[in-house]
């Protein structure tokens, strides 16, 4: 979880809401008929919590460096050779390193480690032996990611 995205996602909401509220105070409110301000009010409010929630939605989505990577980096594989537990998250998953033999086609097989959030859904596929498919930055061979499929039935 990217708690910096999400600060910043919340800060930035606010800070919008805030401008709609002092525009809704100054001009708004006095030109409206009598009687409208609890249902304009329960609007703003609605308005903020919708905001709010779909900048969560879209503070969930990978960074523009990730999605960059998945659509233009190396295709090649993985071999998991070692698993090191460092935390559980408060999100009931576990931050693990992963000892890797990466392998990119046309380049030597070399070997790397990353810390990967390992959900419970993705225990059967993330395990010592298994092979795993990445994307490797043509750039910079030391930055890799994971890559997923459908899950095996």
């Amino acid at each position: 979880m990217d708690h910096a995205r999400i600060l910043r996602t919340v800060v930035g909401v606010t800070a919008a809401y805030l401008v709609v509220l002092g525009f809704w105070l100054g001009w708004v409110m006095p030109h409206t008929p009598p009687g409208t301000a609890p249902f304009q009010i329960m609007a703003l409010v609605g308005a903020f919590g919708s905001c709010v929630g779909l900048g969560m939605v879209l503070t969930q989505r990978p960074s523009r460096a990730d999605r960059a990577l998945r659509r233009r980096g190396l295709e090649g594989w993985a071999v998991i050779e070692g698993m090191h537990p460092l935390e559980r998250t408060d999100h009931h998953t576990e931050l693990t390193e992963l000892d890797l033999e990466l392998t990119v086609p046309g380049a030597e097989t070399y070997r790397g480690t990353i810390v990967y959030d390992l959900q419970p859904v993705d225990r059967e596929r993330i395990a010592v032996g298994e092979i795993v498919s990445i994307r490797v930055d043509p750039a910079d061979r030391d930055r890799i990611i994971l890559c997923f499929g459908k899950p095996r039935s």
